[in-house]
């Protein structure tokens, strides 16, 4: 069952979130520096160095279960939490995106600040596919 629709789903969401952050700018600083998600483990600040953590853990979440296909329910919720996870990245990455004074000054807004957006969509899409297959297992064992 590793053939299924989700499964592409959930590859495409934990390379977003697992590969992507390496090639695509979350943010430009004044000085012309690219900020990428591995640049905040060099940060002093906590917030930052959990933004990058968060991106991992969202990348293990759909890897985990895509490989959950026997369990569909529990591959439901780890698609869940995975979506959890990347609104509270998403909620980070727009905190640090605007001009907060004293904070971090950002004049340009990259295109690694929609990594989080493009892995809850594929994830939805995931999810839905899942509980399809899931009411067909269902459907199957009434008719026994």
């Amino acid at each position: 069952m590793i053939q299924r629709i989700q499964t592409v789903y959930l590859l495409l969401a934990t390379a977003f979130s697992g590969g992507v952050i390496f090639l695509l700018n979350l943010w430009v600083q004044e000085e012309e520096i690219k900020f990428f998600v591995m640049d905040s483990f060099n940060s002093d600040n906590l917030l930052l160095k959990g933004l990058s953590a968060l991106f991992f853990i969202s990348a293990i979440l759909t890897l985990v279960a895509i490989f959950q296909y026997k369990n569909r329910q529990l591959q439901f919720v780890l698609g869940r939490l995975s979506i959890l996870i990347n609104f509270i990245l998403l909620g980070v990455i727009v905190y640090f995106t605007q001009n907060l004074s004293g904070e971090i000054n950002v004049s340009e807004k990259g295109i690694g600040s929609l990594i989080p957006i493009v892995t809850i969509v594929l994830v939805v899409l995931a999810n839905k596919a899942i509980k399809k297959d899931e009411e067909l297992v269902k459907s199957v064992d009434r008719l026994r």
